[in-house]
């Protein structure tokens, strides 16, 4: 159930911020939630394998390249949902950013224990 929820908010993030940011789009909230499942699963299986080949690259750059790797995936989000679209690798950098940022204050939100 929490990762239905989980997929559902990133959809509402990726509505919102499709909303705000000009250099990308959304069709409709069906393609948000297609969106949030291919992230999900982009992130399950490509991301390991490209934080394993740049681990040297990750390292001298303190962490940094990361975000590449996060626009990355991003990118190829775009190229596979005909519905979702991202002008470039800056707009897709700084939608990343933007999607971490909103993902993390979502679930959190999902992560408060009532019986605490």
């Amino acid at each position: 159930m929490q990762t239905i929820l989980k997929i559902l908010l990133t959809a509402a993030a990726v509505m919102l911020l499709a909303y705000i940011l000009p250099g990308v789009g959304v069709e409709s909230y069906w393609s948000a939630i297609i969106v949030a499942v291919v992230l999900a699963l982009l992130r399950l299986i490509v991301k390991p394998i490209l934080v394993f080949l740049t681990f040297p690259i990750t390292i001298v750059t303190l962490g940094l390249f990361l975000l590449v790797i996060n626009a990355f995936i991003i990118q190829m989000a775009d190229y596979f949902i005909s519905g979702f679209a991202v002008r470039n690798f800056w707009w897709a950098l700084l939608f990343s950013i933007l999607l971490t940022f909103l993902q993390s204050v979502l679930y959190s939100v999902l992560e408060k224990d009532p019986s605490r």
